[in-house]
């Protein structure tokens, strides 16, 4: 029997989303030898997938004001990866609601992506298979993103849980969108997922944010209950409070097919400096937010305006709104 600390899972995956989720810091004005750094360490550490960024419309994302990781034009891809001779596999995300994904999205023998991710609130469920079926019969491996679960009922959850099982989905990605999670909800939705997914031979996965400074520890909760499908960005990079570190999360894997010095280079040459320029984490505001199960966004704008340091009024203000 193995040693109950030893976390080498040969079937569980990992998924990079520095460039997509980290992208939100600075309207995905990343150059490309930022892109083409990440994509590099990510071959070299061994990472299973990369997110290189969102398939987002343009009527609403205008093109002067985002960078060309807000869209994913496949030159752009192709820019940074050529062909991709490498076993890393490639994926965008695309948001119902805000993606012209039927157009978009190219047949897979025409993109050098591998993978589509479909992100949806629970009443964009329909939308979502929709997309979901689009990006199957095109020839992607598709995973379908519930966001912001910790604000929906159970049954919402078991509704959604129950069309998406029926679809070509490969996997079920259990979102915490707010970082208002603890290990307890952790595992009661791995197992719900898997309870839902496993039996049409499908995975579950964890996307973690880090509002309560529990990114990783959510994620090693999920992993420990099933979840073979798992997020991280280097640094943690992400919107506000940003994302699980992929530096920690490969430490604690254990797999020898993983090789975390790749990700370190690019923390010091890249991350470092950029860290200098546009700001995330889990400041006090992030905190605030998670813990009251909250969308960050005022915590954003908190943490960008003059009244930075002023914890109390904002927290003041948040549970004055309660």
């Amino acid at each position: 029997m193995p040693a109950p600390w030893i976390t080498y899972r040969p079937e569980l995956k990992v998924l990079d989303c520095t460039i997509r989720d980290g992208g939100l810091v600075n309207d995905h004005q990343f150059d490309d030898g930022f892109v083409r750094a990440v994509y590099e360490a990510c071959v070299e550490a061994g990472i299973d997938y990369m997110e290189i960024g969102y398939k987002n419309s343009r009527k609403l994302f205008p093109r002067g004001q985002f960078g060309p990781w807000k869209y994913c034009d496949e030159q752009d891809i192709r820019r940074i990866v050529g062909d991709n001779p490498t076993s890393l596999k490639l994926t965008v995300m695309c948001d119902a609601g805000k993606s012209d994904w039927a157009t978009e999205v190219l047949p897979k023998d025409q993109s050098v992506l591998d993978m589509i991710r479909v992100a949806f609130y629970a009443h964009q469920v329909s939308e979502a298979v929709e997309m979901i079926c689009d990006a199957a019969e095109k020839g992607y491996e598709v995973t379908a993103n519930l966001m912001a679960v910790s604000t929906n009922t159970e049954k919402e959850i078991d509704q959604v849980l129950e069309v998406v099982a029926e679809s070509p989905v490969d996997v079920m990605v259990v979102v915490d969108s707010f970082g208002a999670m603890y290990a307890e909800q952790i595992e009661i939705l791995v197992k719900k997922y898997l309870e839902y997914m496993k039996p049409k031979g499908k995975e579950v996965g964890m996307h973690a944010h880090n509002n309560q400074q529990l990114g990783f520890a959510n994620t090693i909760e999920a992993i420990i209950h099933g979840a073979n499908r798992v997020d991280a960005s280097m640094a943690g990079l992400g919107r506000g409070a940003g994302n699980c570190p992929m530096e920690l999360l490969i430490g604690f894997l254990r797999n020898p097919k993983f090789h975390i010095r790749p990700v370190y280079k690019v923390l010091q040459d890249h991350l470092l400096p950029l860290s200098r320029q546009v700001e995330w984490g889990p400041h006090v505001q992030y905190n605030i937010t998670g813990q009251l199960n909250e969308h960050p966004r005022s915590a954003i704008a908190a943490r960008g305006g003059d009244q930075r340091d002023e914890y109390l009024a904002f927290y003041d203000k948040l549970t004055s709104d309660v």
